[in-house]
């Protein structure tokens, strides 16, 4: 997984680049009506429920378009939220606080919106030992945000990018001519590059999880659509050798089922693809 260093350099990216595509040369709507000097005050407001995300990015998006921007917090990430509820206070000067509006309501509402579906899951698996994870199906540009929105619903994280996890799915094994030689080339690489990155090897049936075992060496085998029977099949074939997450359409009505069959993790895209934004908005006040 890549460091604190590394993913907080993405959320400065982030807001750099949000800020850029947002503000350009300058908020003419802003800067055409109030004075330099007027100072202001607003809240964030809830007008939905669920689990509140992106207090602390919204704190970074103030700082960054103005330092002296105070922010008074009355709600914390994670917590659950109603229509009605106040999460923070801001104040400062108003051509600021209107220049940072829009990145941080963007963000905060699909933050939460993540968040809440994460938290969703998590408490579907309650009793079971099998974890959350999403996946790499997020917005484009804004993946540190809503892989921290999954962690902040409860969820844990699969590989951030292409480089900090070795994952051979289906295309790279039938390219490599086959499991095993995918996995033996793998190996080969990393010795080569000097590289300390752990492997997930895809499986779709039974026989493939018995490839990738005799080919030893593998952190976590990814069950891709497997029903529940060839699942329970698979953990007990599996045993200790290496971790299991299950994947492949899995919702609502079948996620316990999938944990009930013993994997250790079940990944989702849908935490991040398929969600609908929180209602929130940031009123003078």
């Amino acid at each position: 997984m890549i460091s604190e260093a590394q993913f907080q350099n993405e959320l400065n990216i982030i807001i750099a680049n949000a800020i850029r595509e947002d503000v350009g040369d300058g908020d003419h709507s802003s800067l055409a009506c109030i004075p330099t000097d007027a100072k202001g005050k607003a809240k964030l407001l809830v007008k939905d429920e669920g689990v509140i995300a992106g207090v602390d990015f919204a704190k970074q998006v103030f700082n960054y378009v103005d330092s002296g921007l105070e922010i008074e917090t009355f709600i914390q990430d994670g917590a659950q939220v109603k229509h009605g509820d106040v999460v923070f206070h801001v104040e400062g000067s108003s051509q600021s606080i209107l220049k940072a509006e829009r990145l941080v309501l963007n963000s905060m509402q699909r933050m939460s919106a993540i968040a809440t579906k994460t938290n969703s899951y998590v408490k579907l698996l309650e009793g079971t030992s099998t974890k959350i994870l999403d996946t790499r199906k997020t917005t484009p540009g804004f993946r540190a945000c809503e892989k921290w929105a999954v962690k902040i619903g409860g969820g844990e994280n699969h590989r951030f990018a292409l480089y900090d996890m070795i994952m051979l799915k289906d295309n790279h094994n039938d390219f490599s001519g086959g499991i095993s030689q995918a996995i033996q080339k793998t190996k080969d690489y990393l010795k080569q590059t000097n590289r300390d990155l752990k492997i997930i090897v895809e499986a779709r049936n039974l026989d493939e999880v018995q490839q990738i075992l005799s080919a030893g060496g593998v952190f976590r085998i990814l069950l891709d659509n497997f029903d529940f029977e060839t699942t329970k099949k698979a953990v007990e074939l599996i045993g200790n050798q290496c971790l299991t997450e299950s994947s492949g359409n899995i919702n609502e009505a079948t996620i316990r089922k999938y944990a009930e069959c013993g994997v250790n993790y079940i990944s989702s895209g849908a935490l991040t693809h398929s969600i609908y934004n929180m209602d929130l908005s940031l009123k003078a006040i």
